[in-house]
């Protein structure tokens, strides 16, 4: 039976060899004869395990059989009625460890789990590029809410509000609506295009968007209120980068993640004739090995780097990566130097010119090599020091991806909004702050995690303001 075909269909890409070189999208996409066969692999199962792994519950069963029934329309109606963002999640979720990790083929017959990311890229692109129907704007219900931010978490907040009738403005403190689908993301893993595409859905039904406006700067939370919006939803991310506290850190030629992808995505540092800075060429060290350490490392790749190694302090088995980045990063060229941890940076100074212009700038970090320990609170096994095994990386420009806490702005001008000692702000069940009316989800309350668990969290929220307003 076509069912039971072992193998999940691979996505076609651009050879590794021609793609580290642009920064144009490296997965090509199911074409239609590909994912009706794909979509084949669905057993259907009734109990539908798959959408018990999905943080937005897609009905995961019922889109694919529209697939099958070649319905792609039908298909992009059913994930519609609970995902804001289906072509972002078809591009950039981990399905690996949530919809497809419960997959019945790989949980009980030992095959691969069905395409359902891909299937859903495969939906949400035909839509865009096919479909010429235009969302339906509720009639209103009276009822006025804010929404800070306009990552995944605030996308997905507002759209599930707009479509119940609520009028939703989102305040945007960068000049692009998208977030870190926007700033962080690389273009060639998550085209702005796309992006662009699902804000315009969403302003289609309704929600108005305002960008430039930093809430805390430019308004407060209590003037939001003054202004008449029954509730505010804070899904301000998390844009604090955190780094190491090693000596060398403030050496020219040392970024954080953060910064050097924002301004390579959203400040368009990767085309030929873009006026914003950012260190192109010579060695590039990036430290860190979850998503960002991969696109910060790809993105190097493709501004010109002669060679880019990422350093991580836990083996491959460890790596928080996804298997998709790892893989295309390896492919790509990119060194891993596993099991080592950097204890500075060094620096160039010439003392014969003070006005040499190297001097401040990064020539190499100094690295000890780790062993894996006991494990952690986690879980994991616990990184340690193997004395005496230091040694140099030549290199002349180290990214720290080492993670990101929620930024103090919205804390430090709303009084009596409680965070906990990592600057996340903390919420009840209802996703309510310590203040009436205020509500918040994604990474500005569990610091930097994933697109997929920020949307979740802008959905129970959405799902929360909707109970408290009726």
């Amino acid at each position: 039976m076509a069912a039971r075909e072992p193998n999940k269909h691979p996505m076609p890409t651009q050879e590794p060899s021609v793609r580290a070189h642009n920064f144009d999208e490296v997965a090509l996409g199911y074409t239609a004869e590909i994912a009706a066969e794909e979509a084949q692999r669905c057993l259907n199962c009734k109990n539908k395990p798959c959408v018990q792994g999905c943080p937005v519950n897609i009905d995961i069963p019922a889109f694919i059989a529209q697939i099958r029934n070649n319905n792609p329309e039908g298909a992009y109606d059913v994930i519609s009625k609970t995902s804001s963002l289906p072509a972002v999640c078809g591009r950039v979720c981990p399905q690996e460890n949530q919809c497809e990790h419960e997959c019945t083929l790989s949980v009980k017959l030992g095959l691969e789990p069905v395409g359902i990311g891909r299937l859903e890229r495969f939906v949400a692109d035909n839509h865009r590029l096919n479909s010429k129907t235009v969302p339906v704007r509720p009639a209103p219900n009276g009822h006025k809410v804010a929404v800070i931010g306009s990552g995944p978490s605030g996308l997905t907040c507002a759209g599930d509000l707009a479509k119940l009738g609520y009028s939703v403005t989102v305040f945007e403190a960068l000049h692009t609506a998208g977030g870190v689908l926007v700033y962080g993301i690389p273009e060639f893993r998550l085209p702005k295009s796309i992006v662009a595409a699902e804000v315009e859905e969403l302003k289609a039904l309704g929600v108005e968007i305002f960008t430039n406006v930093i809430i805390g700067k430019t308004l407060t939370i209590d003037e939001l209120l003054e202004q008449g919006y029954e509730a505010v939803f804070i899904g301000s991310g998390a844009g604090l980068p955190n780094f190491m506290g090693i000596p060398g850190e403030s050496l020219c030629g040392v970024y954080s993640a953060n910064e050097f992808l924002t301004r390579s995505n959203l400040m368009k540092a990767y085309l030929n004739d873009s006026r914003t800075p950012i260190m192109k060429g010579g060695k590039v060290a990036v430290v860190g090995g979850g998503n960002v350490a991969m696109d910060a490392a790809r993105t190097a790749l493709r501004l010109g780097a002669e060679k880019v190694t990422i350093v991580y302090r836990r083996s491959l088995e460890e790596l928080p990566a996804r298997k998709e980045e790892v893989e295309h990063a390896q492919e790509e060229g990119i060194e891993f130097r596993l099991l080592c941890n950097p204890t500075e940076i060094l620096g160039y100074k010439n003392p014969d010119d003070p006005r040499d212009p190297k001097n401040g700038f990064v020539k190499g970090m100094r690295c000890i090599k780790m062993e894996l320990g006991e494990p952690d609170e986690r879980g994991r096994r616990r990184p340690v020091e193997i004395p005496g095994s230091d040694f140099e990386l030549e290199t002349d420009t180290v990214i720290i991806a080492i993670g990101t806490s929620p930024n103090p702005l919205i804390k430090d001008t709303t009084q009596g909004l409680e965070v906990n000692r990592r600057g996340g702000i903390v919420i009840d069940e209802n996703c309510m702050t310590s203040r009436n009316g205020i509500y918040a989800g994604g990474d500005a309350v569990t610091g930097a995690a994933t697109v997929i668990s920020a949307m979740g969290a802008g959905k129970a929220a959405a799902k929360a303001i909707h109970t408290a307003l009726t």
